[in-house]
């Protein structure tokens, strides 16, 4: 059946090099929708609902709002907020519930990796009990590819390319003096090793490191000392990759081990990361005597448009208006996903729809089979998986030597 009414669109987590391709994926298709009579967007995510702070993006420049497919970070700004169990406090609902209404708003489309999904899922469930008509549908997002039940998510391709760059241009730098040196860099992934394995990508060239390490396989300080030892007496070089997220074999974060801060939580109660490469190089320094890096990527990772991919941004903006489109046709309690065509030559993907229910909060691991049985190395089988989501450059508009991003005039919506 037609439903017609407004529509919010909402950011939230961890911005990614691409997450506002989906945006302009969701306002272009969105604007030309007969359903769909408005057109808003949530400032800082869910919390723009709660405080009433909506921009009107029909009174946009659409060229301007063109310019999202290559403007890093969430245009509209993101937040980390975790509704409450509705059953145990439902004061966030009511409220969700009276903004919807005085908007007519009878399309939510929410876009975010796994804690996301899961407010998607909640506020999906809560206006169903209420009895109010409104399609949900969660747009993916995440530069730690873990989202469970779909391929490869948006934000990784480019993160992944730009782990790759880096790698095979530190390694070109760790290489440069005779003096011999221990490289140490860190990269985003605190329970599934995705980005940290993307660092294997310059073996092509043969550039890669020399030891990767992924949260999916126990750490141990004092195995990793004695392999980087090693190296650096053969070759009087040693180049490591870590993830943020690697633990003990107590399952202990090696980033506890680094700073007291990291026992800080978030909303959502994951541990901050960081401070891991450091804290290991420290070491390595103290057990060889060696020069020693310890490199920190951070959120160089997630905002390097400039080095961005091309399947990634189209892609991206295609789980945009594909959850329009869904929700249009009736679809709700569904996040648009990315399944790959295996029965095909060469690479192709198409848009699928998977319950929310199935997504939210679950986890998608590297696979253990793709991790070398010494623990500290990738198998070829990653490469045939990531490379064709690095493919391409995207087409950047450039101004004065520098890329040229949105400048959206967020006008709230009265």
């Amino acid at each position: 059946m037609q439903l017609k009414g407004a529509c919010i669109f909402g950011q939230s987590g961890g911005p990614t090099s691409v997450i506002n391709s989906s945006a302009y994926g969701v306002f272009k298709t969105a604007l030309e929708s007969d359903c769909i009579t408005r057109v808003l967007g949530a400032s800082y995510g869910i919390k723009g609902i709660l405080n009433d702070e909506l921009f009107d993006i029909g009174l946009e420049d659409p060229q301007e709002l063109s310019y999202l497919l290559n403007t890093p970070s969430s245009a509209l700004g993101s937040c980390r907020y975790k509704l409450k169990d509705p059953a145990v406090d439902d004061t966030d609902y009511k409220r969700i519930l009276e903004i919807f209404k005085k908007y007519d708003v009878r399309y939510f489309f929410y876009n975010g990796g796994n804690d996301s999904m899961d407010t998607c899922n909640k506020v999906s469930k809560y206006l169903l009990s209420q009895g109010y008509e409104c399609r949900v549908i969660g747009v993916p997002k995440t530069i730690d590819n873990d989202l469970y039940g779909i391929d490869h998510c948006p934000g990784f391709g480019s993160a992944a390319k730009y782990i790759a760059t880096t790698t095979a241009e530190l390694y070109r730098d760790a290489h440069v003096y005779d003096t011999g040196s221990v490289l140490v860099m860190e990269c985003m992934g605190r329970n599934a090793g995705w980005l940290t394995a993307a660092a294997s990508i310059p073996a092509l060239q043969g550039t890669a490191p020399d030891l990767i390490y992924l949260p999916e396989v126990a750490f141990d300080v004092e195995k990793f000392l004695a392999a980087v030892e090693k190296k650096y007496k053969e070759t009087k070089n040693c180049f490591v990759v870590v993830s943020e997220g690697i633990k003990d074999k107590n399952g202990k974060f090696i980033a506890e081990y680094a700073t007291a801060g990291a026992s800080a939580v978030d909303s959502f109660g994951h541990k901050q990361m960081g401070g891991v490469a450091s804290y290991l190089a420290a070491l390595v320094k103290e057990r060889t005597g060696a020069k020693v890096r310890g490199i920190e990527l951070s959120l160089l990772q997630r905002c390097a448009a400039h080095c961005g991919s091309r399947t990634d941004v189209e892609e991206a903006y295609m789980m945009g208006c594909e959850a329009v489109k869904a929700a249009v046709n009736g679809a709700t309690d569904k996040m648009v996903a990315i399944e790959r065509l295996t029965d095909c030559d060469g690479y192709r993907v198409r848009p699928i729809l998977l319950n929310l229910d199935v997504v939210a909060n679950a986890e998608k691991k590297f696979p253990l089979e793709w991790i070398t049985e010494d623990g500290a190395g990738i198998s070829t089988a990653f490469l045939n998986y990531a490379l064709p989501l690095i493919e391409g450059e995207p087409e950047i508009k450039w101004e004065n030597g520098m890329p040229r991003f949105a400048k959206l005039k967020k006008i709230i919506a009265k």
